[in-house]
């Protein structure tokens, strides 16, 4: 067989897995695709013939691409207010290209509250979390990807498990419950949807803007449902959903720069008690943020 017909065979029969260990990785649907093609363009330029284990050698390339993407939006983030916003998986429609059933696959696996999890490990520490508590991928072949010792690397993986199991998360009920109360919101925010926005607050709801964000333009503290629906009647345009500091909210990031972050807090009947405006720079610079694709 043709060497480049038989690199693409294998690399197709791989592409599931590779997509998976990217995706778990990175957060991203589209830099994992990004980094699943990389991985393709590396193969061709190898020489096949060198390589004993192929499914091996592609999972410990793409391994190698998502770590410098991670260590690069790590870099980026020191950045003043630069943000990365990765996405959960979304589940298109067939005929634009994508695998719907893959797709599904990734987005049931990796939930949302997972994704919230991972983006508080460090680079190091996630690509040994990842590779070996979730794709069974030995110490041995995790270490020389980071450049250290399997002892070291095992214990990169420890310290990463301890901080998933330590970290309270969210449960993925929850927050498709928040997520669904705050799109209602932000969606009739946009809209000049009054009806709805009431339809969502608290009756004792409060907007709470700093410093920075009243002189941006946002009232001052602002008590009760309608006059807190008035306040946000037509506006929002620009807002994004998101999971803050593990709570469902909104962001507005204008040229890669997060501007604005508004948190929301729910009552146990699933209506809007409180949102804070936020946009102090350094206020802003401490927040852990997961953007959500809709």
């Amino acid at each position: 067989m043709d060497e480049k017909k038989w690199q693409a065979e294998k690399f197709e029969a791989n592409r599931p897995h590779l997509r998976a260990v990217a995706y778990r990785m990175l957060g991203s649907r589209t830099e994992a695709e990004d980094a699943v093609q990389e991985t393709w363009l590396r193969l061709v330029r190898s020489d096949t013939s060198e390589i004993e284990n192929l499914s091996g050698w592609l999972t410990t390339v793409t391994a190698r691409i998502c770590l410098d993407l991670l260590r690069s939006r790590k870099s980026r983030r020191e950045e003043p207010l630069t943000i990365h916003v990765p996405e959960p998986m979304v589940v298109h429609e067939a005929g634009n290209g994508t695998d719907p059933e893959q797709d599904a696959v990734l987005a049931d696996s990796v939930g949302l509250a997972l994704l919230v999890v991972l983006e508080k490990l460090n680079p190091a520490e996630r690509l040994a979390f990842v590779l070996h508590d979730m794709f069974d991928v030995s110490f041995d072949d995790i270490a020389p990807i980071l450049g250290r010792t399997t002892v070291a690397t095992r214990q990169l993986a420890s310290r990463a498990r301890r901080r998933v199991q330590d970290t309270p998360s969210t449960t993925e009920a929850d927050l498709s419950r928040q997520r669904h109360v705050v799109d209602a919101f932000f969606t009739a925010s946009r809209g000049g949807d009054l009806q709805a926005l009431l339809a969502v607050l608290d009756p004792e709801a409060v907007f709470r803007p700093d410093a920075v964000a009243a002189r941006m333009g946002a009232a001052g503290e602002i008590r009760g449902r309608m006059d807190v629906a008035k306040t946000f009647q037509g506006r929002a345009r620009g807002a994004r959903l998101a999971v803050i500091n593990g709570a469902v909210g909104a962001i507005v990031v204008i040229g890669g720069q997060l501007r604005i972050a508004l948190r929301c807090a729910l009552n146990a009947d699933g209506m809007i008690t409180v949102i804070d405006a936020m946009a102090d720079p350094e206020e802003l610079r401490k927040l852990e943020i997961v953007l959500i694709e809709t």
